[in-house]
């Protein structure tokens, strides 16, 4: 559970990583499915950076550590951005061996100077910013290259996103409320500050709470490498990761 305490003087913040920086948090990713989902995720994000080999890497909120090893394993120089101190917890065992790098800052006003860092990466966190112009704005200040991202997208099932939350809720039981995004607003929140949509990919045609709820792992990548075949990731899928290029 987030800790009140810690995020009671960081109103002016935007600390949504606190709450996905928890084990309570990455017990929805525990399990054969929850694995899946992760591998998917990760293949994704570096087939997305391949383009830059040994880049520095930025990861804004991801104390979740759902993408430090395999960026890290992919040869990459990570520094993970955490809004609070307690956010570091799941990274530990890398900031520990020194393969990786993680400071507590404001997401809105990092400690960086403009274009510190390659690539910027923000996961699990679109959805749930109060201020998502002012967020794309830092996010893009500090990158040199590029920005990747996630978000879930109205091409979806997410586009029902509201009226079936409270069945995400009983079979996630920790989820909390988020953002529905059109793929026109995104790629124009990007072009406001001078980055263009180069790579999109959509990673599961099935919403992913409905994927937990069947719970077999093997089921779920047998429908949605149908659905690859057949073109509906692409077309319907969601979350997407989309990776904005500085023009």
């Amino acid at each position: 559970m987030t800790d009140r305490t810690e995020t009671a003087g960081m109103d002016a913040r935007e600390h949504a990583d606190v709450e996905s920086s928890t084990e309570d948090y990455a017990r929805r990713f525990s399990g054969p499915v929850g694995a899946w989902f992760l591998d998917v995720q990760a293949r994704a994000t570096i087939e997305l950076i391949r383009a830059w080999a040994g880049a520095a890497v930025l990861d804004v909120g991801g104390g979740h550590g759902q993408l430090i090893a395999p960026l890290i394993g992919a040869g990459h120089d990570v520094t993970v951005l955490g809004s609070a101190p307690s956010c570091v917890e799941r990274v530990r065992p890398w900031i520990g061996s020194r393969r990786a790098h993680f400071v507590a800052g404001d997401l809105l006003n990092a400690p960086w100077p403009d274009r510190s860092f390659e690539v910027v990466l923000a996961f699990r966190l679109l959805p749930h910013v109060a201020r998502v112009e002012n967020f794309v704005a830092e996010l893009t200040r500090l990158a040199r290259r590029a920005v990747i991202t996630d978000y879930p997208t109205t091409r979806s099932m997410n586009a029902v996103s509201g009226p079936l939350f409270a069945m995400k809720k009983n079979v996630e039981k920790n989820t909390r409320p988020y953002r529905v995004f059109r793929d026109a607003e995104i790629a124009a929140v990007f072009a406001r500050r001078g980055f263009t949509i180069t790579g999109r990919r959509p990673q599961f045609l099935l919403p992913m709470a409905l994927h937990r709820a069947m719970g077999s792992a093997g089921l779920s990548r047998s429908i949605e490498s149908l659905a690859m075949r057949l073109s509906l990731t692409r077309v319907f899928g969601s979350p997407v990761i989309a990776r904005a290029e500085r023009s």
